[in-house]
């Protein structure tokens, strides 16, 4: 009985001062808990895509408390969240600049071709290291659908084999904007404006080739502006979002119809 009894009784003892001295630990080591920052993560939507700039919530969170952030950069959360984080921590309004996600390529299958037939991994940031896809545009959407797969809001498809973004389901979160190995998919301001849908800078001999609605740098849509809101530069046409007003005087001038213009509700 007593061969049992003491082994029992020392074990019984290292168990018990253990505990005591992991839990005294605990209270000296105790990191105290910034109320303020647990808010603010309350109110965040938990997306943690990183569209703010931080690693997820809790990394804004803390540095919104810290006063080391603004209000404003969280893009799933929008204006609602904007401003309950400013009422949490007592700053005037801060409004989103809200913005949405868009692919700059329009070059589906309908009016460029392959220039080799891809036999492995379907993902587009496999598919580019074989000689940057198999479409004749180097510069083109492959269509494999990276940006599909991150997307948490399913606002984007793959259409006629290229990528095609829903704006009214888009949040602007980014994840897209980092999964396409092109990078072909930007964010742009949510507001009536013109778009190129094309990424192709080279010359516009050499891209006619490639695809039938690629910009040629023509400059027509340049002449056409009366807001200096388009302009061509490396042989491909950019629009000045804040100049522009989608007013569609660029897009008709489009000898190959590669201007698109966003409408916003």
């Amino acid at each position: 009985m007593t061969e049992i009894f003491f082994p029992v009784l020392i074990v019984s003892g290292i168990g018990f001062t253990a505990g005591l001295v992991l839990s005294i630990a605990s209270i000296i080591m105790n990191v105290p808990k910034n109320e303020k920052a647990l808010k603010i993560l309350d109110v965040l939507p938990g997306a943690n895509c990183g569209a703010c700039g931080f690693s997820g919530c809790e990394g804004y969170a803390n540095a919104l408390a810290k006063g080391k952030s603004n209000p404003g950069l969280c893009a799933p959360g929008g204006d609602d969240v904007a401003t309950k984080i400013s009422d949490i921590l007592g700053v005037n309004n801060k409004k989103m600049d809200q913005k949405v996600a868009f692919v700059m390529c329009g070059g589906n299958i309908n009016c460029t071709d392959k220039k080799a037939t891809y036999v492995g991994i379907c993902s587009c940031a496999a598919a580019m290291q074989v000689h940057a896809g198999s479409g004749k545009c180097s510069y083109g959407c492959i269509g494999f659908g990276d940006c599909t797969k991150v997307c948490k809001y399913g606002a984007i498809s793959i259409k006629d084999g290229i990528a095609k973004i829903d704006i009214n389901k888009c949040v602007a979160c980014g994840m897209c904007v980092k999964a396409c190995p092109k990078n072909i998919i930007k964010l742009i301001p949510l507001k009536n404006q013109a778009v190129v849908n094309c990424s192709n800078s080279d010359k516009g001999i050499l891209t006619k080739k490639a695809c039938k609605v690629g910009c040629i740098g023509c400059k027509l849509c340049e002449k056409a502006c009366n807001y200096d809101a388009i302009h061509v530069e490396n042989n491909l046409a950019t629009v000045d979002a804040q100049k522009c007003i989608g007013c569609g005087k660029c897009r008709d001038a489009c000898p190959n119809g590669c201007i698109s213009i966003v409408k916003c509700n």
